[in-house]
């Protein structure tokens, strides 16, 4: 059965025109994919465009695959180029609350406690770069190894370690009102942050 093939064996079907075998490939790592944009994206429309467009590239080019990384790591490769390349265009923004009250993010001022990721945590990951976003999605939330997030973005280690350092730093200061109690909004402002800045939230 092709739901007991390897990824690189189901791609091999694929090139040899199995019309069954990229199907297979889909449903085995779409929940991930989808996962790495809607918490890259914060919105569920945006995310689904990514991961179609991610996984139409990924059929077409299907031949470009070498074989000498994961079948994983080159399809979450195309997953975040999909996403940035739609951030670039549409400049996205957060309008819906995530509903994933499991999901944690690792606190930098307390590397064994752990954040919900509710609502002000995914508007709080729209408001620092890009690159930082989506090394902390892949580090923190998706539970890559350093090294596995390196391949998926194609850099060297050290800059993943130095996004994420950035970025926690940021996220520390952003979502400072959850350890203080004190209510984020459209009147409050966060150390560092200039409170002319809309809260996204309200948009």
């Amino acid at each position: 059965m092709l739901e007991d093939l390897s990824d690189t064996e189901l791609l091999a079907r694929h090139a040899g025109g199995d019309a069954a075998a990229f199907g297979v490939l889909v449903s085995r790592h779409r929940d991930r994919a989808w996962a790495v944009a809607l918490r890259t994206l914060g919105d569920p429309t945006d995310a689904a465009d990514a991961v179609q467009d991610a996984f139409v590239k990924a059929f077409r080019t299907a031949g470009a695959f070498r074989g000498d990384a994961l079948f994983s790591t080159w399809l979450h490769r195309i997953v975040v180029n999909a996403c940035l390349d739609l951030m670039r265009r549409s400049r996205v923004r957060p309008t819906a609350p995530l509903d994933e009250s499991s999901a944690t993010l690792a606190d930098p001022a307390d590397p064994q406690g752990r954040l919900d990721l509710g609502y002000d945590v995914v508007a709080a990951l729209q408001r620092i770069t890009p690159e930082q976003r989506i090394a902390i999605v892949l580090v923190d939330l998706e539970g890559y190894s350093v090294e596995e997030a390196a391949a998926v973005l194609e850099v060297p280690t050290g800059t993943v370690k130095s996004r994420c350092h950035r970025g926690r730093v940021q996220l520390a200061t952003l979502l400072g009102h959850l350890r203080s109690g004190t209510p984020a909004g459209p009147g409050a402002s966060d150390p560092g942050t200039d409170p002319r800045t809309p809260d996204p939230r309200q948009r």
